[in-house]
């Protein structure tokens, strides 16, 4: 297992030809999480030689122009390209009204399933799970329903000792049956070898990442993040732009390091930098101040998470 961010876009609401509004893409396996879609999106993607058809799933933080308006334009790429399998998205319901709606000023009828799960604004839940990880969302504090997503690995099963596998010479079902739990039999001298004597914890430790996109300085959302490998926050503004921040439900980049501090997490990326600052190092320099493991994101940039 193990999970990748890739880094497609960091800027805020006006794009630069260097940097794009926010996207981000979490790869697990051979599939991708995509985490908005700003405008420029897909070239991006290209750039970064990220296949559009391994995007299975898409998570949509809020609706403000700068997190979403790249994704009709994704969805309607999928379709030219005669895609079959499905799209997932998850996002605040209106979304689906204004997909629906340029979807039919387009006398446009998708050919693959485009399945679309509504996000509560106020909630802490979990809406995705299966095999390998699960994500939740959480509220966030700005302008209009903004919502955070926490990726987690789920535990990975036992390890079944060598030795035990190569004296009974087990099968793939039966494997599988013991790593999900089950003792194992051995009927023609009727032992029961307990699971937990046959097998051994797994080492590889899950990883979790937390992403918090437009937010003003926020206290409540340290219990959601709590302890992530790694955790991105905006930061907008420097501290000298403080007032500036607040009047637009934004953070800077001191606030999102004393969140990371508060949280416990391993290391914090910052990014949604206003389109005033080029040069990105007096953000990074502010944050580090407060929480040395800062890194600021920048567009075709890799994190292992």
């Amino acid at each position: 297992m193990g999970l990748k961010l890739f880094v497609i876009g960091c800027g805020s609401a006006t794009p630069m030809e260097s940097r794009i509004s926010s996207a981000f893409a979490l790869k697990r396996e051979t599939d991708f999480f995509l985490i908005d879609c700003s405008e420029g999106t897909q070239i991006r993607l290209k750039n970064m030689g990220i296949r559009m058809q391994k995007i299975s799933r898409i998570f949509i933080s809020h609706l403000h122009g700068d997190h979403y308006f790249g994704l009709v334009c994704l969805l309607s790429t999928f379709h030219l390209f005669g895609r079959k399998t499905p799209v997932h998205i998850y996002a605040h319901k209106m979304l689906k009204e204004i997909i629906d709606i340029q979807m039919k000023a387009g006398n446009t009828t998708l050919c693959y399933p485009l399945i679309f799960h509504e996000i509560k604004e106020n909630e802490h839940s979990i809406i995705y799970e299966d095999d390998t990880m699960y994500v939740e969302t959480f509220p966030l504090l700005h302008s209009i329903p903004t919502n955070g997503f926490i990726f987690k690995e789920k535990t990975k099963p036992n390890n079944i000792c060598k030795d035990f596998v190569n004296q009974y010479n087990l099968s793939s079902e039966t494997i599988m049956r013991i790593k999900a739990g089950e003792d194992y039999i051995d009927t023609e001298k009727n032992i029961v070898f307990k699971n937990a004597d046959i097998t051994r914890p797994s080492s590889y430790k899950p990883k979790k990442f937390a992403y918090c996109s437009d937010t003003a300085y926020s206290e409540a959302i340290v219990p959601f993040i709590e302890n992530v490998d790694l955790l991105y926050h905006e930061a907008t503004f420097m501290s000298n732009m403080k007032h500036a921040a607040e009047e637009k439900s934004h953070a800077t980049a001191a606030q999102a390091a004393q969140i990371a501090k508060m949280a416990k997490v391993k290391r914090l990326l910052i990014g949604h930098y206003s389109s005033r600052y080029i040069n990105i190092d007096g953000l990074v320099e502010e944050a580090r101040t407060i929480f040395p493991e800062t890194v600021g994101a920048e567009e075709g940039m890799i994190i292992e998470i």
